[in-house]
C-alpha cells in the first residue's frame, strides 16, 4: 500500500510524495478554496488531496500520474471522481 504525504507549499499549492515498494514520486498539486466547496465541503485540503490520490491509485500506478496539475484537471480523466471521492475520505 502506497503512503501518500501532501505538505502545503504556498496559497493553494502542495507537494505530494507517493511511496511504495518503487521509487518515489512527486508530484506539485494546486487546490483552490472554491475546489474544496465543490468536492468536499469542509474537508481539510490535504485530506482531500491524499483522497484523491488514493482515488488514483486505485485506477493507475504512481508513475502515471501528472507531475504538475490542478486538483480539479482528474475529473476529465475520470468522470467519476466528483461522485466517487467522497467514499475515499
Amino acid at each position: 500500500m502506497a503512503v501518500i504525504t501532501v505538505e502545503a507549499r504556498a496559497d493553494d499549492e502542495y507537494e505530494v510524495l507517493v511511496t511504495d515498494a518503487g521509487p518515489a514520486t512527486t508530484h506539485a498539486v494546486t487546490l483552490s478554496p472554491g475546489a474544496i466547496d465543490r468536492l468536499a465541503p469542509g474537508v481539510a485540503a490535504e485530506a482531500l488531496i491524499e483522497a484523491s490520490f488514493r482515488f488514483l491509485l486505485d485506477r493507475e500506478p504512481k508513475e502515471s500520474i501528472l507531475g504538475r496539475f490542478d486538483l480539479e484537471v482528474i475529473g476529465r480523466y475520470f468522470p467519476d471522481y466528483a461522485g466517487r471521492i467522497g467514499d475515499y475520505l
